[in-house]
């Protein structure tokens, strides 16, 4: 049982569950926010930019289509950065890097509530996904479980086969990790509908609440 407390006590705030419980909610609600207000385009999940951009190429427009490729790319790249930064440092270092990670997407956010209807949403949503794609990239394990903040399906799969795992094989534990991936889900789906509500009552200003929900996750890391 002291065993058990011990590893639970040495998770790293990063991959504790409340930690990933906000930021699915931001995850939920950048892709309403973005869909919505933005033109119509997913910053996080790319699958559904993906399939856009080939409806649009099937249709001959491709200049729409066009329109969905620069946030892949967006995505991509800051991929490919923090795969570059993990390559290069430390566990250590790259645990503070996880902090402004956090810091900078509080600031592009609170940026992007200033940029009015008018501006090109592909400037939004160019750095939405740029964003995005750091805060997965480095966030991934919850209590050592592999998840994604900004997507649901590889959550859906992960969470029925845990599920499978404590229904049919018995095995132990398996029950509170499958809690964990459908919670996350559940906290994605609802940043989607404070996303969608809103985005209806503020306007472009409604991404400030993400600000904050990042500011309390920056303060708790931080703290430790």
């Amino acid at each position: 049982m002291m065993e058990r407390e011990q590893e639970i006590t040495a998770i790293p705030i990063h991959e504790t569950f409340r930690v990933a419980a906000l930021l699915a909610v931001v995850g939920g609600f950048l892709d309403a926010y973005t869909y919505i207000l933005r033109g119509g385009v997913f910053a996080n999940a790319q699958t559904g930019n993906i399939v856009l951009l080939g409806v649009h190429m099937a249709d001959g427009d491709y200049r729409q289509a066009l329109y969905y490729v620069v946030p892949i790319i967006a995505f991509s790249i800051g991929v490919f950065i923090t795969e570059v930064l993990k390559k290069y440092f430390s566990s250590r270092e790259f645990a503070m890097y996880e902090h402004w990670i956090i810091a900078i997407e509080v600031l592009l956010l609170l940026i992007i509530g200033f940029i009015p209807p008018s501006m090109p949403d592909g400037v939004v949503n160019v750095t939405i996904s740029f964003v995005c794609s750091l805060q997965v990239n480095s966030f991934r394990k919850i209590k050592n479980l592999p998840y994604a903040t900004t997507m649901c399906t590889g959550n859906l799969r992960s969470g029925t086969e845990k599920l499978f795992r404590c229904l049919i094989n018995k095995e132990q534990g398996t029950g509170l990790e499958a809690a964990h991936y459908f919670g996350i889900i559940a906290l994605f789906i609802l940043g989607a509908m404070l996303g969608t509500v809103m985005s209806g009552m503020l306007g472009i200003k409604s991404i400030w609440f993400c600000c904050c929900l990042l500011a309390i996750v920056f303060t708790a890391m931080w703290r430790n």
